[in-house]
């Protein structure tokens, strides 16, 4: 699948969040008012589900709107490449330069169990890439992603995509982030052959299709993921505040439709309290 590597890299740096203020239940939210001649709209995603079907009012606001604006631009021609080039730790590590050898034993095994591969063949791989390639394992149906039903409506209405941040800019992250946390949310996943994930995104999912966005960030902000609870500022904060300028700067241009994972809608420093402090008026389409 051309874009799986790129929905799974979302994944993960759209679900690390902060306790927050209750706003409505909602993911699409018009953006109006502060200068803005046409309102532009902000969708909540979840990059994987079981059903990324497009309802009415979402599909009203894409028509309302010119162009589309994901978390990066995933219709980018040479994503796959940069990913790939990105993957890999630094420094020549391995994951056996972080764990025992009955951790990496363990590590071994779910790999076998469930991709039918030894991890020995990709222990430079960053680690979170290695728990990526685990996600469509923990849901039960068949991988879905409205990312890909979003482009789909760029292609149809010939459309552009853009981004808010370079596909180089996320995968930074998994080098700013340490390696020793990514890998004790890999070695946790192995210990009990994925239950808990499994467990937990069933009630992501259930979250999700309530439009509960406030609910879903405190199910997010989950301790036993040591990568998002340790580092919501570089998984989440930091990159909301510099989205705005983006979002303003494509909003004065032309009436836009963005879609970015439902985490980053709620919170003190989420989307949607950041623009209504730069004067925009954000309100639920219900």
């Amino acid at each position: 699948m051309k874009y799986l590597l790129s929905l799974l890299v979302l994944s993960i740096v759209s679900t690390s969040t902060i306790h927050a203020q209750k706003l409505e239940n909602s993911t699409l939210w018009k953006i109006s008012g502060n200068g803005l001649e046409n309102p532009s709209y902000l969708f909540g995603t979840i990059h994987i589900t079981c059903d990324a079907s497009i309802d009415e009012d979402v599909q009203k606001a894409l028509d309302e709107t010119s162009q589309i604006v994901l978390e990066f631009d995933m219709d980018d021609p040479t994503m796959q490449t940069k990913m790939m080039g990105g993957m890999y730790m630094k420094d020549g590590k391995t994951i056996k330069d972080f764990v025992s050898e009955e951790d990496y034993i363990i590590i071994d095994s779910l790999f076998i169990k469930n991709m039918g591969m030894s991890v020995k063949m990709m222990q430079n791989v960053k680690p979170f890439f290695l728990t990526a390639m685990l996600y469509p394992k923990i849901i039960d149906c068949p991988m879905q992603s409205f990312e890909m039903e979003l482009i789909k409506v760029a292609k149809n209405q010939e459309e552009e995509i853009n981004g808010l941040e370079t596909i180089e800019e996320q995968l930074q992250l998994f080098d700013d982030i340490p390696y020793e946390d990514q890998i004790a949310d890999l070695l946790r996943m192995a210990k009990d052959n994925l239950e808990y994930d499994k467990t937990t995104f069933a009630k992501i999912l259930e979250i999700y299709k309530e439009e509960n966005i406030t609910d879903m960030l405190d199910m997010m902000n989950d301790v036993n993921s040591v990568t998002v609870s340790k580092h919501q500022d570089k998984l989440l904060a930091n990159r909301n505040k510099n989205w705005i300028s983006k979002i303003i700067e494509y909003s004065k241009k032309r009436p836009t439709f963005y879609g970015v994972g439902a985490g980053h809608l709620a919170g003190e420093n989420g989307v949607i309290m950041l623009l209504k402090k730069e004067g925009y008026s954000v309100t639920a389409i219900q």
